[in-house]
């Protein structure tokens, strides 16, 4: 063998080496040093994460009747990157939905929805252009079957996540748990699953039991608007609780929304008034006032109080008015026809004293139900009193109460001198606060303010409350609203707080209205025979013969 052949042998040796070390190299990379890279690359060919979300569960009335269910609807896309008619799509967009349009011109994305929760109308519009570019997608979305529970029960967004009311407070409880699967599958089918691993459980959603009575609150919105639309009033709320259990048995706000069409509804008509708006609530208060001023032992019930025979009184500094004026009447009666004069000079017995028993009856504080954006009222406390303050505060102002504080105050008259605690749900059981079982009130200052409401009723502002064959009272309230930084007249709240009874039987009915476009009402024409018809349909509904 030559020199030359030798040479050649050998280069061709050591090239084949340098390759051979070069492969050698290129393995250690790919097998040892960039291991995880391509171990990763290669997951992400055939392996694919799935999550899917359990059905969102129901909420339901006191007696099992669906408040809230899942209902599918369709949604309308595109895939803008794959559209094979741009100018028909296009032509199709601009004429039945401009706002698609205009974000189909700009979009970047691989998906993009052209209307979710479509109309029978717009689908039909949709199968008719026959455009192969449009898909149709089924997703689940809620019914709610009762409109006047709307403010009660919340609803959900376009996602389907709780943004209002029960919806939103209970939306983790409700919607679950997602669960998640680790999918292999054939890298160029796509089509065929080696193996199926779940990674990560899922948990079912659990519902929600209301102790509202379906029909009772579609019976009190009912005659709510009735009364609304009759006085061509703005606002209005009733409540109707059980004063034994505490169960909320109709919680009812107008204006209300239609929680199945929620596009463009203002955020005011979607409050749940008996919890998130507070008042100067008038005469009503005068209750209170009774309450604290019998039990501090400041007046008797037939002391004789001089109302001065006038509308215009004036005490310790304020001069204000009164409906009808009277002479010297006994105390129990000052408070049946709500003479301002009387209470006010009763309360400059009683002094600060007065925002002590305020307070002991539950006004200035949140309920236990923690609802969003509910408020806790206020009183103006003796610190921050003027001289006329305590004026004010013996007839309902300089002070501000929820409508379901004022039907737990009332529950106190009833219930021995304890108060109810308001319960919305019988599931889940939420815990009871602790709280004092001993009586806030003596039993003979209970009986007093009892026989008060009674004549309040029999022959008092509250004589239209009546229903023949039942025992009722209660006390109304008119308070004047603030328009431009002063008290007007001409714009009011009415209230009426009230207690209808037979045998065992008892509720609480607080009615309110809230400026009627009607002018020279008082709650005896508004609050009371509000509350007299949502009593009479209550009874029938209980059946209470």
């Amino acid at each position: 063998m030559t020199n030359s052949h030798k040479l050649r042998v050998a280069f061709i040796f050591f090239l084949l080496l340098l390759l051979y070390m070069l492969v050698l190299f290129n393995l250690y990379l790919i097998q040892i040093k960039q291991q995880n890279f391509y171990k990763d690359l290669a997951t992400k060919q055939y392996a694919t994460t799935v999550t899917h979300m359990p059905p969102r569960a129901a909420i339901y009335d006191r007696n099992g009747e669906p408040l809230a269910i899942n209902h599918d609807s369709l949604a309308a896309f595109l895939l803008p990157k794959q559209i094979k008619d741009k100018q028909e799509v296009m032509k199709f967009l601009n004429k039945h939905f401009p706002e698609a349009a205009e974000k189909l011109k700009t979009t970047d994305k691989h998906f993009m929805y052209i209307q979710r929760k479509l109309t029978e109308e717009q689908i039909k519009l949709i199968e008719k252009s026959k455009l192969d570019d449009i898909q149709i997608l089924k997703e689940p979305s809620r019914y709610y079957s009762l409109d006047a529970a709307a403010p009660v029960v919340g609803v959900t967004d376009i996602d389907n996540t709780g943004i209002a009311g029960i919806e939103m407070i209970f939306n983790d409880r409700l919607a679950g748990k997602a669960s998640s699967c680790l999918l292999e599958k054939d890298a160029r089918s796509g089509h065929f699953y080696f193996t199926k691993e779940l990674i990560g459980s899922g948990k079912q959603g659990e519902p929600i039991t209301l102790t509202i009575d379906s029909d009772l609150q579609y019976l009190a919105f009912e005659e709510l608007k009735r009364s609304i639309d009759s006085f061509k009033a703005k606002e209005g709320s009733v409540l109707i609780m059980d004063p034994d259990s505490g169960d909320i048995l109709a919680m009812v706000s107008y204006p209300t929304f239609d929680p199945n069409n929620t596009k463009n509804i203002s955020l005011d008509h979607m409050k749940n008034r008996v919890l998130t708006d507070a008042h100067e609530p008038g005469s009503v208060i005068k209750v209170y006032l009774a309450l604290a001023a019998l039990e501090e032992g400041v007046v008797t019930p037939e002391e004789l109080i001089d109302c001065e025979n006038t509308k215009q009184g004036y005490v310790n500094g304020a001069r204000f008015g009164t409906l009808v004026p009277h002479g010297v009447i006994p105390f129990a009666d000052v408070v049946a026809y709500s003479n301002n004069i009387g209470v006010a000079k009763v309360a400059t017995r009683l002094g600060p004293k007065l925002y002590d028993h305020y307070k002991a009856v539950g006004f200035g504080e949140k309920s236990v139900l923690n609802w969003p954006g509910e408020q806790k009222g206020f009183i103006n406390p003796p610190r921050n009193w003027s001289r006329p303050s305590i004026v004010s505060l013996s007839f309902g102002y300089e002070i501000r109460i929820t409508i379901l504080q004022l039907a737990t105050a009332l529950s106190i008259v009833i219930n021995n001198g304890i108060p109810v605690i308001p319960r919305l749900l019988i599931n889940p059981e939420l815990p009871v606060p602790m709280t004092c079982k001993q009586p806030l009130y003596s039993e003979e200052t209970l009986a007093a303010v009892r026989d008060i409401l009674e004549r309040t009723t029999m022959k008092g502002t509250a004589r239209r409350a009546r229903i023949k064959g039942y025992n009722v009272i209660g006390k109304t309230g008119t308070a004047n609203l603030v328009v431009d930084g002063t008290y007007s007249s001409d714009h009011n709240i009415f209230t009426f707080s009230g207690i209808v009874e037979k045998g065992n039987y008892r509720r609480i009915i607080v009615t309110f209205v809230k400026d009627a476009g009607i002018k020279n009402l008082r709650a005896t024409r508004t609050a009371v025979p509000l509350f007299e018809k949502v009593a009479e349909k209550m009874l029938i509904h209980d059946k209470v013969l």
